[in-house]
């Protein structure tokens, strides 16, 4: 089913809805299009048509929020198997591809305060980055239901991006004062940018991608989380909901319980993916922050691999009462992972929407529905 921008925002707030959302997240990890096709599934299954997923037309706001270093990407080596390279950020990246789509760095251009206030300009802010000929296009879209996000760096993720995790988690106490002008960096340019886009059309959902957690827990706790990034998350969600932003959604995998007080009094109140196997329960959640949080994922992944009972146990449990009327996006809490029978998946999409009350699936593009 296509649903509107007004019918998303007021199912994800608790507000009047159609009925519930039922979705793919994500999409397949590399290799499961290979073992499905082996199991029979056809071309429309491989690509998540046949399901008939719910999902609303969302755009991104024009707005840029990458680094602006000057520095061109390329490609130092490439084999049948790895690729390393040069991103952007003038990081060495390696790439596995056979198992993974994204490359992962293994050096940083900040190691002191001193590189920080050497590329702190790559943040700053300039009306080039809104493009302002999309900005018009984009309210026309609104008006015909497309949903408008706002992408704003992660207060964990980017300062990662710029120095690595162990860098980082030792500057919280080596270099305060370095970290907390990186935030208020990135969110003077995201907020002179909200204001601009504001000028033209509303704003509906702020998001951040921080995925700052493993399995064990977050890799920054509570009183760090409250001492640099959650004056950060406010600052800039006043200035989005001053724009009409009515949801603040922050997709981070892992455990994220330890901080999750912290991170719901900062403004977020919208959660993906949710990995159960990392400790993060809906039904918990719900019955302790009720209306404040609403949430996306959730649904074991892995639980697909099993039997059918397997899948029929996780979807009674999950697609009940508590989680039911608003404020969930039901679905798998990240990628389909390989191991998953196509028949499983199958069973999985059936009992899913019967158990949800919805009708058969009628077969249609399928929308990445992370944001």
């Amino acid at each position: 089913m296509r649903w509107t921008r007004e019918e998303y925002l007021s199912h994800m707030t608790f507000g009047e809805s159609p009925r519930e959302m039922f979705t793919e997240l994500f999409g397949l990890l590399i290799g499961l299009d290979e073992e499905w096709k082996s199991q029979g599934a056809d071309s429309s299954e491989r690509t998540l048509e046949a399901f008939g997923w719910d999902w609303v037309p969302w755009t991104g706001a024009p707005l840029d929020i990458s680094p602006r270093s000057g520095i061109k990407p390329r490609v130092i080596s490439e084999t049948e198997s790895e690729q390393l390279s040069v991103d952007a950020m003038g990081r060495k990246m390696r790439l596995s591809k056979k198992c993974a789509t994204i490359p992962l760095p293994f050096s940083y251009p900040v190691v002191t305060a001193e590189d920080w206030e050497r590329i702190r300009r790559w943040y700053r802010f300039d009306v080039s980055r809104v493009d302002t000929a999309k900005l018009r296009r984009l309210k026309q879209a609104r008006q015909e239901g497309t949903l408008v996000c706002v992408w704003m760096p992660g207060g964990f993720d980017e300062p990662r991006n710029l120095m690595g995790e162990e860098n980082l988690c030792c500057a919280y106490y080596d270099e305060p004062e370095m970290l907390t002008d990186m935030l208020d960096t990135f969110g003077e340019m995201v907020i002179k940018g909200v204001e601009m886009i504001a000028n033209e059309v509303e704003i509906d959902v702020l998001c951040v991608h921080e995925d700052m957690a493993g399995a064990s827990g977050p890799m920054i706790g509570p009183g760090l989380f409250k001492q640099f990034i959650a004056s950060y998350y406010r600052k800039v969600w006043d200035s989005a909901r001053k724009a009409g932003a009515k949801l603040f959604s922050m997709d981070s995998d892992g455990n994220i319980n330890a901080i999750l007080d912290e991170i719901v009094n900062a403004g977020i109140n919208c959660v993906y993916p949710l990995e159960p196997k990392a400790g993060m329960d809906m039904l918990q959640l719900r019955e302790k922050y009720g209306k404040r949080l609403a949430f996306k994922g959730g649904i074991d992944k892995f639980a697909l691999r099993g039997s059918i009972e397997d899948v029929r146990r996780e979807l009674d449990r999950k697609m009940s009462a508590p989680l039911t009327g608003g404020g969930t996006v039901f679905a798998l809490d990240h990628r389909i992972p390989n191991g998953v029978p196509i028949e499983n998946y199958r069973f999985y999409v059936k009992y899913g929407r019967e158990l949800l009350g919805l009708p058969p699936a009628k077969p249609h593009e399928h929308v990445r529905m992370a944001f």
